[in-house]
Order: structure tokens, then sequence, then C-alpha cells
């Protein structure tokens, strides 16, 4: 298997020819030879129109790391010098990464075994910091790291490179934009290339990027993104290897599983859906939704009747981060509403061997325990499935199922034909802070402390659904 070579996001202005194959052509000889996504995105930001203009002016590349984005900017940077004359400056937010990548460059121009291009050299500046290679033919390339002081000084630039744009400043924008449009050169173009923006980076400008050459772009915008598309963490499988290939399309030619498994392994679902598969993780206020429950509708279903006996079932959520797990009940009788409780709620990190005991107790007595979440789920099945030996009396919901069971509590509270204890002020403050999370067509619960419940909601749906019933006499204890 190999990765996608096919971008997830593809925004490209029309052209009648491009420049990319030669591009490709020449680092070929003098460097490395382009993957095909490699080349799709060189003949894009290569286009040219019917006049031999470029038709990007403006492009934009998210790809998670070590993929061979830099390849793609060494293929750009030497043919614009080389062929073009261009003067090009290249930014990064560090003086590590834009020094790193000086040296890839200058190595294409000092290989012993092409004296033709060595021949092309005027100058070869190595001063740290002011990095920079200047061509008899005109061309140049500076590096710099940037800041708002550093950025000023270059004049006649008609390729600016953004590297690690992430972290890119609208300041850093400010002081480098008069430099471009100042520019003698015939064509002038922008590269923005970096990962998704995680908390606490600036993003700003990378994001309002990606916003305007996905939505409105401009006769002179591109964007190429490889990662997944997502409202919510929840939404992600971190671990379905098909994910990965479709995200990272050097997986499989020099980016490995078993080191994609150890991120996996190290790394936090956010940091590795970002990291690792490319996700734009949506800002605070792009995250906030509507609550699902109506508040009103939920105060009226409040009781402080002793629980009724009939059908009972289990629901288990482990937390989106693994972080803690939340039993929760549901018992249906033959006639009134049913009712949801909270059991229990205990960090994993103390184990799941509570929990496993506790189910294990009480099979001969519940219809089946809805058990859903990542981290612990399978660890919990293999313990209770022994005792609890029953067909569908373990239920690992799927997606419709969960969207399912969140449709048949919101209507419920509304028809008030479910009740919950008045005294459960933590499911309390779960149902009504809870927000909705995109899932397919439909929705489950969200937000920072949904997993109370999301869990009453999975008991709910195994109690009205299964079709076991062990006791007509039974309570949650």
């Amino acid at each position: 298997m190999r990765g996608s070579q096919e971008p997830n996001i593809k925004t490209e202005p029309p052209r009648v020819s491009t420049d990319g194959h030669d591009a490709a052509m020449l680092m070929e000889t003098y460097g490395n030879q382009l993957d095909p996504w490699q080349a799709l995105v060189i003949d894009c930001w290569l286009g040219l129109d019917e006049g031999g203009e470029y038709t990007v002016t403006s492009a934009g590349l998210s790809v998670p790391r070590q993929n061979g984005k830099n390849v793609i900017l060494e293929a750009r940077e030497f043919f614009g010098m080389v062929i073009n004359g261009e003067k090009i400056l290249h930014t990064a937010h560090q003086v590590k990464t834009a020094k790193k990548h000086f040296r890839r460059i200058e190595s294409l121009f000092t290989d012993r075994r092409h004296p033709e291009i060595a021949e092309l050299v005027k100058d070869i500046r190595y001063t740290n910091g002011e990095e920079c290679i200047t061509l008899y033919n005109g061309g140049s390339i500076e590096f710099s790291a940037r800041s708002r002081q550093a950025a000023r000084g270059f004049d006649g630039i008609s390729l600016v490179v953004y590297d690690e744009a992430q972290e890119l400043t609208d300041d850093q924008i400010e002081a480098l934009m008069p430099t471009l449009s100042a520019s003698a050169t015939g064509t002038r173009q922008i590269i923005y290339t970096g990962t998704p923006p995680y908390p606490g980076c600036p993003g700003d400008v990378f994001r309002r990027r990606r916003l305007v050459c996905t939505t409105e772009p401009g006769k002179g915008d591109s964007w190429h993104e490889w990662g997944v598309q997502a409202k919510s963490i929840d939404e992600i499988a971190v671990e379905d290897h098909s994910l990965w290939y479709m995200t990272n399309p050097a997986l499989g030619i020099r980016l490995a599983e078993d080191f994609v498994e150890e991120e996996l392994r190290t790394m936090s679902s956010d940091g590795f859906a970002r990291e690792r598969l490319g996700w734009w993780s949506p800002l605070p206020e792009e995250a906030a939704e509507t609550t699902v429950l109506d508040a009103k509708a939920w105060h009226d279903c409040m009781s402080s009747e002793a629980m009724p006996e009939g059908k009972t079932a289990y629901g288990v959520k482990f937390s989106v981060d693994g972080s803690e797990v939340v039993l929760c009940g549901a018992v249906c009788p033959k006639e009134g509403p049913a009712r949801i409780e909270m059991i229990d709620r205990r960090p994993t990190g103390i184990g799941i061997r509570w929990l496993a005991d506790w189910l294990n107790a009480r099979y001969s007595t519940a219809a089946c325990v809805v058990i859903d979440g990542r981290n612990g789920v399978d660890v919990l099945c293999d313990r209770v499935a022994d005792t609890w030996r029953y067909k569908n009396s373990v239920i690992r919901p799927s997606a419709r199922d969960v969207v399912a069971a969140v449709s048949l509590l919101v209507n419920e509270v509304n028809e008030k034909t479910v009740t919950w204890y008045e005294k459960q002020e933590a499911l309390e403050q779960s149902a009504l802070t809870s927000t909705k999370r995109s899932i397919g067509q439909g929705f489950g619960f969200g937000g920072v402390d949904s997993a109370p419940i999301e869990a009453c909601s999975l008991a709910l749906w195994g109690a009205r659904n299964s079709k076991r019933d062990p006791s007509r006499k039974m309570r949650i204890a």
C-alpha cells in the first residue's frame, strides 16, 4: 500500500499548460524524483495561461509532517532560479528550519557530479541568518527566519515562500507584502506551506488563507490539502489505518506504518489527528454549538420517586481522551416512564477491573450492556465476554446506533417518557451543557463533559431495543 496521491481538498485555477513537467525533470536530474502527488502540486504552481504567465499567484499546501513538502519547495525554487532567473525569499519560523532548507538548496549547486550547475553560481553567502545564493542569470534565493524587523530589506522579490505557515503572523505578512509588490519582475507568487495550527500557535494567516481558497477562491488562488475532515476529535478514528494512508501521501513510500503506530501510542488523540492526519481542529468559537437538550424539558423529567422495576440495561462511555469511564443505567417498566441514572464515574488510571466485576455480577438481571469509546473498550469487552455470553448482550454501537441513541433520548425527554433522579447534579450538568457534534448524517452529544449523558442515552437505547429480559424484577444497585 501507499498513501493517496490525490489531495482531500484541491483548489486550482484553470491553466493552458504547465512548466511543472520541466521542473520535475530538472529536479530528478539534479536532486530527487518527485512522487506523483508532488508532481501534481508543482504542475499547479507552475501552470500557465494563454499568454505564458503563471496562473497561480497565491498557493497553499497543508500536508502532515515528513511527507516531503520540502522537496516540492526545492523543485519550485530550483526551477525558478535556474530557468526563470527569479529572485526568491524563503522564510521560516525558526532559524534552524531556514538554515536546513538553505543547505538542501545549496547542495544542488555544489554537487561535484554536476559542474554545469556549479558554473551558474555567482556567489553563496553562508553568514548565519543571512544565507543567500546568487546566480549569474540574475536568479537568487535568500533565507530568513521571520520577524517584523528581519523581513525588511529585501528588494525585487518575485517569489515568497512561507514555510511553517501555521506560525505566520499578520505583522510578518505586513512587513513582507510591500517587498513583493515592489518587485520589478513580471511574475509574482506567494506560497504558504505548513501543517494545521496547534493550540497556542498563531495560525490566523494560514487559517484565513485556507478559508478563502476553499470557499471563495480568487482567480489566482490554489490550495492542496491532505487531511481528515471533522468538526470534532470524536468523529476521527485515529487508529484506522485507511485514514493514515488517505492523509499521508508518502506512507508506504518513505514513511513507515510502524513509525506512525509509535506516534499514535505516544501522542494525544488531538495531537495525532493534527500532526499525522492533517486535521484542522475548529477554533473554540467555531466548535461552539447549541445544546442538544431543552433545559425546561429536561427539568420537567426530574423525579424524586424510587427507581421502578423493569427491563434494565447499562451504558458505558469512555471519554475521548481515555482518561475516565462513566457507567449509567436505564430501566424500562411495563408501564410508566423509563428511568435513567448515572451510577459511577472513575479515572481509567486506576484500571477497569472494578467495572468488569460490577457488570459481571449483574449479568443475570440485565438485558445488555452498551460500551462506547476508544481507549479501554477492547479490554473491558474481553473481561466481560466469558460472563456475558448471551448473543448481543454486549453491544459495541456503530455510529448509526449512537445517533439513534441520542435521538431516542432527546425524543423521550421532550415527550416526558423518561425520568432522572433529581439529586444527580453531575448528570444534570452533563445533560444541559452537552452540544451537538456531527456524526454522518446525524448528530451525537459533544462538549467537555458529555460522557454521562452519552452513557445514559446508550443505556436507554439498549433497554428499549434489547430482546433479552432475564428478570421482571430488577433494580440498579
